[in-house]
């Protein structure tokens, strides 16, 4: 079985952050190639055309990261990004939506779907969504959670919109929601296998592709 990350992956990602200067990185460019970019890459693009092979009625396209911070965004940081990662999503990968993602930092790496930018309808509709059958949405969240310990993330409201329970409460009050698994370096990843994983999440993704879809502005 081809390894594409190791702890090397993470102590480069370290040592970067801790040397987050333009010399530092030129002089150890091949390195960041060898266990970085070209890795990544090949992962990204072995990753999606299995997806595609899956799933052939998807029109699946590939994001992937930049090492290079935006100029006009560092706000005191260094030039180069500590973490990099891939997203697949139907259509435009730089669109808003739903998407799938894997991400390598220095500590660990970590994979699932998501989206981080559903507007104020977008959000509402979400809810109406899990408001019209609570119960079908949990057990979508249960068949999730079946696979392993899922992390949610995503930015919460202050205000709770309303109380759905203790099980659904931490789904239905957010902004912007994401899921997914978080694994150290001494577990391999394959793209056979985390196109396994990303099934895992397909049934939550077309909802939230719905939910987008339905109120486009």
């Amino acid at each position: 079985m081809a390894s594409y990350f190791s702890q090397k992956t993470g102590d480069f990602l370290w040592e970067l952050a801790l040397n987050n200067e333009r010399p530092w990185f030129l002089a150890h460019r091949e390195t960041f190639e060898t266990l970085v970019n070209r890795p990544l890459k090949t992962f990204a693009f072995e990753t999606l055309e299995l997806m595609r092979g899956r799933y052939p009625a998807e029109d699946f396209g590939l994001h992937i990261s930049r090492i290079y911070r935006d100029a006009r965004r560092l706000f005191g940081r260094g030039p180069y990004k500590e973490n990099m990662w891939f997203t697949i999503k139907d259509g435009d990968p730089r669109e808003q939506g739903p998407c799938f993602w894997f991400e390598i930092t220095p500590a660990d790496y970590s994979y699932g779907m998501g989206t981080w930018d559903m507007t104020a309808r977008q959000a509402q509709n979400y809810r109406d969504r899990i408001d019209a059958d609570p119960a079908r949405f949990e057990q979508t969240v249960n068949d999730l959670l079946a696979h392993g310990d899922v992390r949610l993330w995503g930015d919460e409201y202050k205000r709770p919109k309303a109380d759905r329970g203790e099980f659904l409460n931490p789904w239905y009050n957010r902004k912007t929601i994401s899921v997914g698994f978080t694994e150290s370096y001494e577990k391999d990843m394959t793209p056979e296998m985390l196109s396994d994983a990303f099934a895992n999440f397909m049934p939550l993704f077309h909802f939230l592709r719905n939910v987008c879809a339905e109120t486009e502005e």
